[in-house]
């Protein structure tokens, strides 16, 4: 075997296990390997899991608070923020920050992203392409997906929906969509799904990005998901909207989304950041009903959308700390609701970003992350250090700690 793990802890309440890798597959996993390795890392407990996987990021926008900042916080100067510097962003700009972003992901055990990449007719594909560039660059490192993403809107923007066409031509993996800001939510879905069956593609959108469920787009798209027969391949970021449903509508929509087979990707870092910021008092969440969500039997997931820029001016591009703020801010703190929090950043976007052979199983491909923990229970609140990333049975990353007490 070319890398075995030694007694590592896979689930809690169960014997350690020995993991054997080679070409790149999960060959053994069992309590004991007999045979050797050309590496062999001694687990002693700590807990080993499948690679993280970020569902929902912008990587040419990437660490840019420091150039023009968002002073009130709100979505809209973000938008119009954003709007300023991206004719200041040069491929080799993108290339330089969005490789530090990706560095810091890995470093954090992430193996796949899904980015959300923009274009417009004033800033052409100079985003697209660089993104590109780097999937390809990156590909033994982490993988990744690239969205073609029209932020400034389709309708309202003349010229985009060629260009739409042409990032998938380019190499665009998924076709994206952004309903509330365009004149006509529905027509923007319509135009997105026509687009997305011409290539036979799945479909991203930013969805419902409010603090109020007025012009609310989400029931539309569900029933143009099945009416297309696209269930299971379309996913949504945000849908904060969903969060200010009252029960018994929400109660028939989570069962349609549902039965769309609707990924939703909650973004907690930008959602809590410009959420609710006309509320003076008692001020609100603004964030999807992850639980609800859960517990109606929709994929839920959780994402990082922006780091450090006017969307979301923090991050580090580690999905524990997603997942960390997730679980007081979406009430996921209980012993029963921490238990579903690591999957929404594994095995849940895995299966929205339909990834093969993922997974800590026999046969499927070696992306694996040992943590310096003991405790799968507690993986997500201990935020342990990721002390190996491997990327199809190849270390790509390799982290020790050393912390002498003085007392």
């Amino acid at each position: 075997m070319e890398l075995i793990f030694r007694q590592a802890r896979i689930k809690d309440d169960a014997p350690l296990q020995d993991v054997a890798v080679s070409n790149g597959k999960i060959e053994f996993i069992g309590p004991h390997f007999e045979g050797q390795g050309k590496r062999e890392i001694q687990a002693e407990g700590r807990v080993l899991i499948p690679g993280l996987v970020e569902g929902h990021l912008h990587l040419e926008k990437a660490l840019v608070s420091d150039r023009k900042a968002n002073r009130s916080g709100t979505l809209q100067e973000a938008i119009a923020v954003t709007a300023a510097l991206k004719p200041t962003f040069t491929r080799e700009d993108i290339l330089e920050r969005s490789r530090k972003t990706l560095r810091m992901m890995v470093k954090n055990g992430t193996t796949c992203v899904r980015a959300h990449s923009e274009f417009d007719p004033a800033q052409g594909f100079t985003g697209v392409d660089a993104v590109l560039t780097l999937r390809e660059e990156f590909k033994d490192i982490i993988d990744i997906q690239v969205v073609a993403f029209p932020q400034e809107g389709i309708i309202k923007a003349p010229g985009t929906e060629k260009m739409m066409y042409e990032a998938v031509e380019r190499g665009c993996d998924v076709v994206g969509g952004i309903p509330y800001n365009d004149p006509d939510a529905h027509e923007h879905i319509d135009l997105v799904f026509k687009i997305a069956k011409h290539f036979d593609k799945d479909l991203d959108l930013h969805q419902d990005f409010a603090d109020d469920m007025d012009g609310m787009s989400i029931e539309y798209l569900a029933q143009k998901t099945i009416e297309h027969g696209y269930e299971g391949r379309v996913c949504v970021g945000h849908e904060t909207a969903l969060g200010a449903v009252p029960p018994e509508r929400l109660a028939q929509l989570i069962p349609l989304i549902r039965d769309a087979g609707i990924t939703v990707m909650c973004l907690p870092n930008t959602d809590l950041h410009l959420g609710a910021r006309k509320d003076t008092h008692n001020v609100r969440r603004t964030l999807t009903p992850v639980r609800a969500l859960r517990d109606g039997g929709v994929n839920v997931c959780l994402a990082t959308n922006n780091i450090r820029n006017a969307f979301t001016p923090f991050g580090n591009g580690d999905l524990f700390q997603i997942a960390l703020v997730a679980i007081p801010a979406c009430h996921l703190g209980g012993a029963d609701d921490q238990a579903t929090v690591l999957p929404m950043i594994t095995t849940n976007p895995a299966k929205a970003l339909k990834l093969k052979d993922y997974g800590l199983e026999q046969g499927k491909k070696a992306d694996l992350v040992l943590l310096d923990t003991t405790s799968v229970t507690n993986a997500i609140i201990d935020v342990p250090d990721r002390m190996f990333v491997v990327k199809n049975g190849r270390i790509v990353v390799e982290s020790h700690r050393t912390i002498n007490y003085a007392f």
